[in-house]
């Protein structure tokens, strides 16, 4: 049964790639980027099979760690999900050229939060990137939820703006430590958190901050990787450490009138070499 699945889903996705170029291929224009990300990861949940078409069959780079590389690593993944285990509900869905980036609520071998990147060329996914956080059990301090929270996107005109803002705070706060450049980055005390750990309010961020620092636990940013977005909201992809552990870190910003207003993220451990099952890298 598995071998059938996995052949139906690499044949599927083999046609839609050999008829891409043509003229008369409606399936891949009538529908957009992010629609067949929407739709491929709701295939999860369903078992439908059509979406895996929107994979490049013959060039599929993936970089979760745990999932072997091309077409054929990710139907092997969904063939070992428990029968009717999964659910998707994607939340937010984001377009920056030719990169479509989401904010799910998983049932994925387990309750999971969840970003996703995928890059297009031609129409069809070339590659991909995710980090993923088991859901916490409560909500935060502040009674946020790692997925909820402001959904409409705003301000196209300003996405390029908005990148700088975020990319000038992640490297002066997070990646240098320049905590006395931390005020300027936001409206008073304003800022909505949805990190498990942490309450509202940039004094919430400091103490819990100090509260770490108090018991020998740093957060460090090493190196940031990627940084799209859509208007108002803006993720970047960097790598670093919490304590000893080494990490991905994958951060959501609302920004508001130039400043940061609201922040979602989701932190996850990267293995040792050894245990990866493909040599694409997290990044």
């Amino acid at each position: 049964m598995r071998n059938t699945f996995l052949f139906t889903v690499v044949i599927s996705a083999l046609s839609l790639t050999s008829c891409n170029g043509q003229d008369d291929d409606a399936s891949t224009k009538e529908i957009s980027n992010q629609e067949k990300v929407v739709a491929l990861l709701k295939s999860i949940e369903t078992g439908n099979q059509e979406p895996a078409a929107y994979i490049n069959a013959n060039k599929y780079i993936q970089h979760n760690l745990d999932v072997a590389d091309g077409l054929a690593g990710f139907g092997a993944t969904l063939q070992a999900l428990p029968a009717n285990s999964a659910k998707v509900n994607t939340v937010r869905a984001f377009t920056d050229g030719d990169f479509i980036f989401t904010h799910t609520d998983y049932n994925f071998f387990g309750l999971k939060i969840g970003f996703d990147i995928f890059r297009f060329e031609d129409g069809l996914i070339v590659e991909h990137w995710d980090n993923l956080q088991v859901t916490p059990e409560e909500a935060n301090p502040s009674g946020h939820t790692m997925i909820d929270g402001t959904v409409e996107i705003t301000d196209l005109g300003k996405t390029e703006e908005n990148k700088e803002i975020v990319t000038s705070f992640v490297t002066d706060i997070l990646v240098n430590g320049d905590m006395s450049k931390l005020t300027t980055y936001f409206d008073g005390d304003n800022y909505i958190q949805h990190n498990p750990n942490i309450p509202d309010q940039v004094s919430g961020l400091g103490a819990a901050l100090e509260a770490m620092a108090a018991q020998g636990i740093y957060m460090t940013y090493d190196k940031v990787h990627m940084v799209i977005g859509q208007g108002n909201f803006v993720l970047t992809v960097s790598e670093g450490h919490l304590g000893e552990d080494y990490n991905a870190f994958y951060d959501l910003f609302r920004i508001e009138n130039g400043k940061i207003a609201e922040h979602w993220d989701v932190l996850q451990n990267i293995p040792p070499k050894a245990d990866w099952k493909n040599e694409n890298g997290k990044f």
